[in-house]
Formats: C-alpha cells, structure tokens, sequence
C-alpha cells in the first residue's frame, strides 16, 4: 500500500510540475501575441489596399506584355509556399498547413507529380523538416526565416518566387498560410501570388476602370510592382506568426485546465489509498490487541 502512495503522490507532483510550465509557456505566448497582433493588424489594410490596386491596374489594363509577372500561363510548374511555425506544442495549427498545402497539390493540380513539377519553398521549420523527410522537391533557402523575422528576410523569399517566375521556372506560385482572426481562431487560407490574380468583373458590367498613369504606367508598375508582391508575403508572414502565438496560447490553456482534472482525479485516488492504508493499520492493531487478551 505505501508503494501504491508513493507512486500517487510522485505522478502528483509530476503533473504540478508540468502545469507550471503550461502556464509558464501560455503567459509567455500571450506576451508575445500582443505584439505579433498589433503589428499585422497595422499591416493588414495597407497591405489590402495595394493587393486591390494591383489587381485592378493588371484587370483593367490591356498591355499584359509590359507586366510579366501577370502572364497567364499553363500551370505545368507549380512553386508553393506553405507557412509554419519553428516550434511545435501550438496545438493542430502546423498540421492544418501541411495537410492544405498536400491537399492543393493533390486536387488542383492532380496532373502534375508532388516529387517532380510541384516545388515546396517552405517557410518554418515544421514545414521544411515535414516536405524533406517526404521527398518532396524542396528550396531549403528560407525555412529559418522566424530565427530572424525582418521585411528584409522576407523580401529575400519574395524576390525569389518573382525571378523563378519570370525566368519560367514555375508557372504558379501559391502561398498556403494562417490568417489570423483572434486568439481561439485562425484561418487557413490558400492563396494565389503569381500571377497577379486580376479582380473578377462583377456579372453584367461593361465599364472598365482608366486610370491615368503618372510617370508612365511602365516606369509606375516596375517600381511599385515588386514592392507590394514583397509586402504580400510579408503580410502572409506576419499573419502566420500571430497565428502561431495565438495556437499555443490556446494549447497550453487547454493543457493547464486539463493537467487540474488529472490533479483532482489524482488527488481523490491518493485520499482513497491514504485512507485504505490507516483503515488497514487500525484492522491490524485491533486485531493484535484482541489476539493478546484471547
């Protein structure tokens, strides 16, 4: 029986001791979504509202030939971009990711070989280690880009899928990430980077937007251009990030609360045990004492 005991009350303190560190790593995930959260919610609109204008301009402009990075092309190379976390304990958030990311591939471009003429450019290190150890086709170049997250790191992996676009190595390029709503919610969302997909005409409508261009639309659109396809995957990136903070904050709040069940469930079974021990000991003495006066 004191075996029994002691084994209770060492998984008790085992327990104790892993719920400090949930509430340690909760605490510290909260601190760090604050400022995840302030800065994409700073991004997003700007972010929004060139992605709009962008459109716009490629939708309602007809000289595609001086915007390369809009051409339109059979989708027979197909680069994706999926966005996880360095660090897992952030509940389902890295595996939702992946298995969008392996989904696309699967049914939108079924014809095309997930080993061949599918490449992952992945981004976390979740990610990276999951497409490598499948053998899938893999830029190993900006998976580490959270040991250091900077415009300047992310304009490197957006140039990147620019010029693999213009020089034909891919057709497509798709971004695959979380956008971030609240703490408990984030949205998974697959994402389409190049071409710049241009804005749907609304049903019926003939009238086409003339914009007065000011340089001249080639020199506009060469500078502003591939400023805000960076911007977009710095966006996508920062959505991610707070994502992450707010999964693990959540994991690890599910984890405190279920480590105080095990606590009371362990709690009660000790008392059992303790109680059961002294009930036996009293049995034993008041049996020893009527066996001497026998």
């Amino acid at each position: 029986m004191s075996g029994q005991l002691k084994e209770v009350r060492n998984r008790i303190k085992s327990v104790t001791s892993t719920q400090q560190i949930t509430k340690a790593m909760k605490m510290v995930s909260a601190a760090k979504l604050r400022r995840a959260q302030d800065a994409i919610i700073q991004m997003r609109p700007y972010t929004q509202k060139l992605q709009e204008m962008l459109s716009n301009i490629v939708s309602n402009t007809s000289a595609e030939g001086g915007m390369p990075l809009a051409d339109e092309r059979p989708a027979e190379r197909v680069l994706m971009i999926p966005i996880t976390s360095d660090r897992g304990l952030c509940g389902g958030y890295n595996t939702y990711v992946i298995k969008m990311t392996r989904e696309i591939i699967k049914t939108k471009y079924a014809n095309q070989s997930a080993k061949g003429n599918v490449t992952i450019l992945p981004i976390g290190k979740k990610g990276y280690e999951y497409f490598l150890r499948n053998s899938y086709k893999v830029v190993d170049d900006y998976w580490n880009i959270f040991s250091d997250l900077s415009f300047d790191n992310v304009r490197n992996a957006a140039q990147y899928a620019q010029q693999a676009f213009l020089d034909k190595q891919y057709d497509r390029v798709e971004l695959v990430y979380s956008q971030f709503k609240n703490a408990a919610t984030q949205v998974f969302v697959a994402e389409p980077y190049l071409p710049i997909p241009k804005t749907p005409k609304a049903t019926g409508s003939k009238k086409s937007v003339d914009f007065i261009f000011e340089p001249s639309m080639g020199v506009l659109l060469q500078e502003l251009m591939p400023k805000i396809l960076n911007t977009q995957v710095f966006k996508a990136v920062l959505d991610a990030n707070a994502s992450e903070h707010g999964a693990r904050m959540t994991a690890m709040d599910k984890a405190s609360e279920n480590a105080n069940e095990l606590l009371k469930s362990l709690k009660i079974s000790y008392n059992r045990a303790r109680q059961a021990a002294i009930t036996t000991e009293l049995t034993e003495i008041v049996s020893g004492a009527a066996a001497l006066q026998g």
